[in-house]
């Protein structure tokens, strides 16, 4: 991987931690700033011994204090500045929707740590993520009805699954920017901490993952449970998860989980997320922007 210029990517003990790294400018979101996130996600992907991701900013101020308005090398705000006559055209795709659609593909959990500032795509992107914790000094706004566009970045998929419509809503028409405690009460985030334990509390909680969970578990969890939430019948469900249990239930992860359980020690998962997902992985067809 190229070495990213606005991002920082830190791997230790079976954490990656990256750190959007525009502190000058509050982290605000580039194109380039996206580009090298998606980067460093096919990058953690493929290695093995990173079992969890945390985000989070640089600097004390903000998480991504939104779109860089001043964008690089000027040119149009919010979308490309070309004009097309297709609106299926690769050059309409929101870049923050790029960036939301590649972390829901991800194979490792994802935590934010959302250390201040989070408006417009600084919010938006956190909803990709897995478990969204917060600094007392974290602000949110989904602030797109004050700049005269809409929720980007699949928002209008992710946001009512997580928060419900109502709320939503309510956040969106107002553009109002809220702090951490009301982002707890509205099921956006699921604990607020002083600003010095953030970290730590991050870290703890992806450490509790890396060392006593199978990897090869974790990721077919996720992928259930983000892909599954949508179908029509449970079914749909049950079709999935009997198949993963008579995969799994056959492997060396699921031996070795008796083996540690009866033993009463920490477990040695051997399976590999980059070799060892069961043979109906993935059970979904991709989807094409058209």
């Amino acid at each position: 991987m190229t070495k990213p210029t606005q991002i920082t990517v830190e791997k230790a003990d079976g954490i990656a931690t990256i750190t959007l790294n525009r502190p000058d400018k509050m982290n605000a979101y580039t194109r380039t700033m996206g580009e090298e996130i998606m980067a460093a996600m096919d990058d953690i992907d493929a290695d093995d011994a990173v079992r969890a991701v945390i985000f989070t900013g640089a600097g004390e101020r903000a998480f991504c204090a939104g779109a860089d308005l001043t964008p690089e090398g000027g040119g149009q705000v919010f979308s490309s500045g070309e004009e097309v006559k297709d609106l299926s055209d690769e050059r309409v795709r929101d870049g923050g929707g790029l960036l939301t659609l590649r972390l829901f593909e991800s194979k490792k959990p994802l935590i934010s740590a959302c250390n201040g500032v989070a408006v417009g795509v600084g919010a938006t992107m956190q909803l990709a993520m897995d478990i969204r914790l917060a600094s007392e000094t974290a602000r949110y706004g989904f602030v797109f009805a004050r700049r005269g566009i809409v929720p980007e970045a699949a928002s209008s998929w992710f946001l009512p699954r997580i928060v419900g419509i109502s709320q939503a809503l309510e956040w969106c028409y107002s553009g109002r920017v809220f702090d951490a405690a009301e982002a707890k009460a509205g099921g956006l985030v699921r604990s607020v901490h002083a600003p010095g334990d953030l970290m730590h509390a991050a870290k703890e909680l992806a450490t509790e993952i890396a060392e006593n969970t199978s990897a090869i578990s974790v990721a077919m969890t996720r992928a259930m449970m983000w892909r599954l939430m949508s179908a029509d019948h449970p079914m749909e469900a049950h079709k999935i998860d009997s198949r993963a249990i008579y995969r799994l239930s056959r492997g060396a992860d699921a031996k070795e989980g008796i083996a540690s359980f009866l033993d009463k020690r920490r477990p040695v998962y051997p399976g590999k997320v980059s070799e060892d997902m069961p043979d109906f992985y993935p059970w979904w067809e991709e989807r094409a922007y058209e």
